[in-house]
């Protein structure tokens, strides 16, 4: 019986990692129901990635899956993040949906926290990419023909001029060793705008590049009118 799901989307390669092999590696196990993402209301932008609403909007249509926003404020702790999250997961529970897919690679305690989150909603979780080798996996993306931008970088952890740059494979080669390939530990994040399973590709230019908190760089995407 194919279990229908919620699936966590950042916009970036690893939650596309993850929707591809939950769509294509296990194709009729799960129905994606829906996209969930979680939105700073304060930016009205992708939390961490630092993505534009009206991006993320075109890229989960261009995809062609619903869209559930969930927003949190810019100083948001744990207990509001929870909150947020468990209203929405319990009406989608009562709608028979109880996995929730994530692209989390190797963090064991995220992966404890999700798990224990979603224990308290009689929902489970769903980790497609888990433990995998993250080179193998950003060549994976690449290969498929994925397409994305780096568009946030933590300089306590990778030098800011990374950020803005299209996640290829000279990218990936100039990485700092130590660095995790897939940016696993938060050194980056990305915006995937193009890819075979989009119905067509997310149109933007690159607008400023600025620094927040002293720390992380961003690399602003403007949508194309």
């Amino acid at each position: 019986m194919t279990q229908k799901v919620l699936l966590t989307w950042s916009g970036g390669k690893d939650s596309t990692l993850a929707l591809w092999e939950t769509q294509i590696g296990n194709a009729g196990l799960f129905k994606i129901e829906a996209l969930l993402t979680i939105i700073t209301v304060d930016y009205d932008r992708i939390s961490m990635h630092g993505v534009r609403r009206e991006l993320l909007e075109q890229q989960v249509n261009n995809l062609g899956y619903d869209l559930k926003k969930v927003f949190i404020s810019k100083d948001s702790s744990n207990e509001e993040y929870d909150s947020k999250m468990n209203i929405i997961l319990n009406r989608y529970r009562a709608n028979g949906i109880n996995g929730v897919v994530f692209g989390d690679i190797f963090l064991e305690d995220v992966r404890k926290y999700r798990e224990t989150n979603l224990s308290k909603v009689g929902m489970k979780c769903i980790f497609p990419l888990w433990q995998k080798d993250t080179a193998l996996l950003a060549q994976e993306f690449i290969n498929l023909g994925f397409k994305a931008i780096v568009t946030c970088v933590d300089t306590t952890m990778l030098d800011g001029k990374f950020v803005g740059r299209e996640f290829n494979e000279q990218f990936v080669y100039e990485l700092p060793l130590g660095v995790d390939p897939c940016g696993e530990n938060g050194e980056f994040h990305t915006f995937v705008h193009d890819g075979p399973i989009f119905r067509k590709k997310v149109e933007f230019f690159r607008g400023e590049v600025v620094l927040r908190d002293d720390r992380f760089y961003y690399c602003d995407l403007l949508p194309v009118q």
